[in-house]
This record gives structure tokens, C-alpha cells and sequence, in this order.
């Protein structure tokens, strides 16, 4: 008898191992909740996470973190593609994940995403394995970021192309529209300063005001003292993955603008659209001093007194996160 009762932990610790086994099966041939045939979009660079996020808010599966599971578990090894695919209705989760690692693709995407400098664009459109023929790195600025068709098999070139000219169309239909007080004078101006903004906020509302800020420091000969530029140089506008050296702040280049006043002597990154638009429609205001605030966005300031006291504030936040 008391054989038997040590026994019952063993047995209940295997139904409870064959009820989870159960479950991770079933859930994953079982049919999912598709009313119908779907098409669904992989954007290129796409995470699992990611993509179960999206099924699950676009009503393909039940639940982001089971597919996660499952497909970590019962999943080929082969990885997600970039384009749009045809779920059908009732699909299963595995299913739908042979269907998106598969090469039944309705139509094939790349992404640049805004902010992307062009070395990753080049490295990107290289890495695309539905691309033929090969590219030189182009230049900084001359790429609109967005997603574009492609065709299995199209050159790599030809799909440069179609990015370049979609910046030149939108930059001179922007430039035909923008507003009396931007202070970039050229379309180039206008593709250097939306580099800057691009890269310094995150937040779409903040565009126009960082715009409006660094409008300002160029009418007052003040220099912009923005960071991306002081990494520019250094990495072609890749992340820098550690904090920036004093030696760096203080290096004299045609890019820092911690050394020089006025404009760097080209784009830095390749801005998007809404960043374009705002330098030439810039926000109307007096400020001229910004900090992270610690959430993405930044705190704003008219006089260097207000600055500092921004500057403390976030030194504390830094400071409070063990950044130092």
C-alpha cells in the first residue's frame, strides 16, 4: 500500500505530461479560426515573433504566444519569407507556417525601412536570394524608403532603381509644396536635414518640432550638434553599438556636426517621407535645445538654463536604469 501511494505522483506528473503533450498537438493540426481563404503579408525581415503577432491580430490563429511554442517545437528549421501568401480557410498553425516558409508566394516584398542608411540597403537588396545580378553601394539619400514588388529573378539593379526613382518623385512633389519659413535652400539641403530628423526622433509627432529646432540653429549660425552625425563617419550609418568617445565629439569631418556649423556635406541616412516633408514645412517655434526623455521622445527647450535642467533629468533616468 504505501508502494502504491508513492507511485501516485509519478502517475500524475505522466498524465499531466501526456495531457500537455495532448494539448501541443492538437493545437497544432487542429483547424485554426480563418473564415475564409486569406492572403497574408511577410514583411521582409520579418521575426517569428513578429509574424505570430500579426496572425493573431489578423485572426489567422488563436494565440501569438502558442504559435511561438508550437512552431519552436514541431517547426522545420527553414526560415520565414518576405511576400504575400494565400492562407486557406480553417488553416492550422502548422500549416500556416509551411505555407510562409514555403515558396508558394503570391507576390514578393522588400522593405527599407525609414532611417535605413544605404550600406543596408545594399547589404539587404544583396542578401535577397529572388534577386539577380549584382549593385554598387548607392548613394546616401537617393533611396525612398518603402516596400517594393519584386519578381523571382529580377536584377537587383532594376529594383534600385524603381527605390531611386520613387525618392525623386517624391522629393520634387514635396519641394514644389514647402512652406515659405524652410530654411533648406536646395533639394539636397532638404535630404541632408531630413537625414538628422530622421535619425534623431522616433516619435512622428516630434518631426516637425526638431525639424522647427534645427531650422532655427541653422538661421542663428548654431551649430546642430546632433550624434548621428558624429557616427556617420565612422560607420556609414550603421549603429555604433557603444557609447560615442570624447575623441570622436571633437573630430573635424565634413559629417560632426559638434565641429563644424551648419549642414553636413551630404545625407547621413536615407530619410522617408514624413521627415522630408517636415523640414520643408517645419514647426514654428523658439526652441533650440533637445534631450531624450527616456520613453523615445525628447524634452524640449528655448534657453540653455532649461537645457540643463532637461539634461540632469535625463542623467538620473540613465542613471536610475544603471546605465552608469
Amino acid at each position: 500500500m504505501l508502494f502504491r501511494r508513492g507511485c501516485w505522483p509519478l502517475v500524475a506528473a505522466g498524465l499531466l505530461a501526456l495531457a500537455a503533450l495532448g494539448w501541443l498537438v492538437a493545437g497544432w493540426f487542429t483547424a485554426g479560426p480563418l473564415k475564409q481563404d486569406t492572403a497574408f503579408l511577410v514583411a521582409d525581415g520579418s521575426s517569428l515573433s513578429g509574424v505570430a503577432t500579426k496572425l493573431e491580430r489578423e485572426g489567422a490563429i488563436d494565440s501569438a504566444d502558442a504559435f511561438r511554442l508550437r512552431a519552436r517545437i514541431f517547426g522545420a528549421g527553414a526560415p520565414i519569407k518576405a511576400g504575400e501568401f494565400m492562407l486557406p480557410k480553417g488553416a492550422s498553425p502548422s500549416q500556416i507556417l509551411s505555407i510562409i516558409q514555403g515558396d508558394e508566394v503570391l507576390r514578393r516584398f522588400v522593405t527599407v525601412p525609414e532611417g535605413m542608411p544605404s550600406i543596408m540597403v545594399y547589404e539587404r537588396l544583396m542578401a535577397n536570394s529572388q534577386l539577380t545580378g549584382s549593385i554598387e553601394v548607392p548613394p546616401e539619400g537617393s533611396i525612398l524608403p518603402d516596400t517594393y514588388e519584386i519578381e523571382r529573378g529580377e536584377t537587383r539593379q532594376a529594383v534600385l532603381l524603381r527605390m531611386q526613382v520613387a525618392m525623386n518623385r517624391t522629393l520634387a512633389e514635396l519641394w514644389a509644396k514647402r512652406s515659405p519659413n524652410a530654411v533648406v535652400k536646395t533639394p539636397q539641403e532638404a535630404l541632408i536635414l531630413a537625414g538628422i530628423v530622421e535619425k534623431e526622433t522616433g516619435k512622428p509627432s516630434e518631426r516637425r518640432l526638431v525639424a522647427g529646432l534645427y531650422s532655427n540653429r541653422i538661421r542663428q549660425g548654431i551649430m546642430l550638434q546632433a550624434d548621428p552625425t558624429i557616427i556617420y563617419p565612422i560607420t556609414k550609418g550603421k549603429p555604433l553599438g557603444r557609447r560615442i568617445r570624447q575623441s570622436e565629439i571633437q573630430a573635424v569631418n565634413d559629417y560632426n556636426t559638434y565641429t563644424m556649423i551648419g549642414l553636413p556635406k551630404g545625407p547621413i541616412t536615407n530619410p522617408g517621407r514624413e521627415s522630408i516633408a517636415a523640414v520643408l514645412n517645419p514647426e514654428q517655434t523658439d526652441v533650440l535645445y533637445m534631450v531624450a526623455d527616456g520613453t523615445g521622445g525628447h524634452l524640449f527647450a528655448r534657453t540653455l538654463p532649461e537645457h540643463n535642467a532637461n539634461v540632469e533629468r535625463w542623467y538620473a533616468i540613465r542613471k536610475a536604469r544603471g546605465d552608469f
